[in-house]
């Protein structure tokens, strides 16, 4: 275990996961830890209760990696701006987030980018927002499964998802599935 302040922040800045190695007095250092999330932002999860609770700590974390909003206090979690940072970096983070951000649509807009399955963590309304699960589709077809009924019998959405995965006209409305036109010009 390390206890010198001065070695402990020679090694965390090499590899912040190093932080596991310190002594509980250095993992509640401030100076120590932000070192270590910003060499590793999942090096948070070794911090002290009281510093993953620190609003700059989690968000440096959160900038350099996505998942350390995981290991932040559930004060945090649902800061807007570090939850955003989060979610553009890993927009399954989406799962984390208030339900207030799940149904902010330019918040989860970033998130669909990243990873467009986050539209399964969205809010209904969002999952029935044309601009959002197109963003969604676009960036995985297989975003359309989460996308609401009505959407789900959008051609234009259809089309898009399907562009992007083919598989992903198994979530279409029977209706178009069915749709020996719209399936035969299309596909």
């Amino acid at each position: 275990m390390i206890t010198d302040k001065e070695i402990a922040l020679k090694k965390v800045i090499q590899d912040g996961l190093t932080l596991q190695l310190l002594s509980d007095e250095l993992k509640n250092d401030r100076e120590v830890v932000l070192e270590a999330v910003k060499s590793d932002g999942l090096a948070v999860f070794y911090a002290s209760d009281k510093l993953k609770n620190d609003r700059e700590i989690v968000l440096e974390a959160v900038k350099q990696n996505g998942l350390s909003l995981l290991y932040a206090s559930e004060k945090l979690r649902h800061d807007r701006e570090i939850v955003l940072e989060a979610v553009k970096r890993h927009g399954f983070q989406l799962f984390y987030a208030s339900k207030e951000l799940r149904a902010d649509k330019e918040f989860v807009l970033e998130a669909v980018k990243e990873n467009g399955l986050a539209l399964e963590w969205t809010s209904i309304e969002l999952q029935n927002d044309k601009e959002v699960v197109l963003e969604a589709v676009r960036q995985d077809g297989f975003a359309f499964k989460y996308a609401s009924e009505e959407l789900k019998n959008d051609r234009e959405i259809v089309l898009e998802a399907v562009k992007q995965n083919r598989y992903a006209l198994q979530y279409a409305s029977e209706e178009l599935r069915n749709d020996k036109e719209f399936v035969s010009r299309n596909f």
